[in-house]
Order: structure tokens, then C-alpha cells, then sequence
């Protein structure tokens, strides 16, 4: 993991852009770079917010960006670490998984995934996945991380539901009165929610 001067900012939103918050801490706005997910998260303008950061320095700038949870900060400094990546692709693949939805498409190897993230070609998909395999906490990408809950997502992902359908099905058949149910039973639950969506 990548070691950073500042690990976390706290303070009021003063204002929010499509991929940036300016974080008022005791009178110093900070412009904290942002994936839409977490844009998405947080509060609005005079809302308190703590965003988990990462400071990058190039030789023409110091960037702050910020997170609303410890594993997208992991997800990024993960990305930024692959040849070919820099912190703004990173910020587009973050703005478009979450992630728990990066990890699963790694996991599935799913290189069209992150072709569909804007300024993502094949090659580079290709090295995301290959870079990144092994190297994400993969009980990120399954809610509940269960072997049976692996299972239905397996079998979901071959039937071709994209890796956030297949999250939504098992995350709302994830409960407790289902935790009995063998793979079968929860995988036609999963699959009568994506029918009814």
C-alpha cells in the first residue's frame, strides 16, 4: 500500500464538482480529486464529511485524492501502481466500479469491463486484470463472501448478468432467513429478482 503525508481529511463541504470536493478544515479549503462513486456518497454543501486520502506529487503538481471507504483508497493506489495507469484513469475506473465491483471483475477476469471505463483500451484492461489479480481482497467482491454465495455469482456471471447485476441480485438475497438455503435455492432467488428488475 502506498504510504501518504495526509491520510484523512475531516471538515465541512464547501462545494462539489463532477470529480472533485472542496473540504473546508478550519478555514483552508482543500480540492480533494474524486471518483462520481464517492461524489455520490457523501453530503451536500455545509455537510460534514471525512474523506480518506492519498497525496500524489508530480513534478508539476501535489493532488489530493479522497475516498469514502478504506478499500476504494486501496483499489487506487493498487491502480496508480500499474505502468500505463496514473491517478486520473485510476479516478475513472473508481467513478465507474466501486471497489468491490473492480475486485469481481478482476477476479472474473473480465477485461470488457474496464474497456467501457473512458480512456481504457484493450492492452490496458488486459494489464489491469493481470496486475491486479491476487492482489485485491476478493471477499470485496462478494457481499456476504460465502462459498455458495461464490457459487451464484459464478453461475450469474456465465449467464452473462453484468458483475453490479449479479452484486444487486446476491446482495438482496443476502439474509439471514437465506443463509439455509443450498446454491440452487439462492440461485433461482437471484435470478427471480433480476427477471422482476
Amino acid at each position: 500500500m502506498v504510504t501518504t503525508l495526509i491520510s484523512a481529511v475531516s471538515g465541512k463541504i464547501e462545494s462539489k464538482g463532477p470529480e472533485y470536493v472542496d473540504v473546508n478544515v478550519y478555514g483552508v479549503t482543500f480540492r480533494i480529486s474524486t471518483p462520481t462513486t464517492t461524489i455520490d456518497q457523501i453530503g451536500e454543501s455545509g455537510d460534514s464529511v471525512r474523506l480518506l486520502t492519498s497525496l500524489q506529487l508530480r513534478q508539476d503538481s501535489i493532488t489530493m485524492y479522497g475516498f469514502a471507504t478504506e478499500e476504494d483508497r486501496i483499489a487506487f493506489d493498487a491502480l496508480i501502481n500499474i505502468n500505463g495507469v496514473g491517478p486520473r484513469l485510476a479516478i475513472a475506473v473508481l467513478s465507474t466500479f466501486d471497489a468491490g465491483s473492480m475486485a469481481a471483475a478482476v477476479q472474473s477476469e473480465d477485461t470488457g469491463a474496464f474497456v467501457r471505463v473512458p480512456g481504457v483500451g484493450a492492452r490496458t484492461a488486459s494489464r489491469i486484470v493481470l496486475e491486479l489479480k491476487g492482489k485485491l481482497d476478493q471477499s470485496w467482491s462478494i457481499p456476504g463472501g460465502a462459498e455458495i454465495v461464490d457459487d451464484v455469482f459464478d453461475s450469474l456471471t456465465s449467464l452473462g448478468y453484468s458483475i453490479q447485476e449479479t452484486r444487486n441480485a446476491i446482495t438482496s438475497i443476502n439474509t439471514e432467513e437465506n443463509n439455509k438455503l443450498n446454491t440452487e435455492e439462492k440461485l433461482r432467488l437471484a435470478l427471480q429478482f433480476l427477471t422482476s428488475q
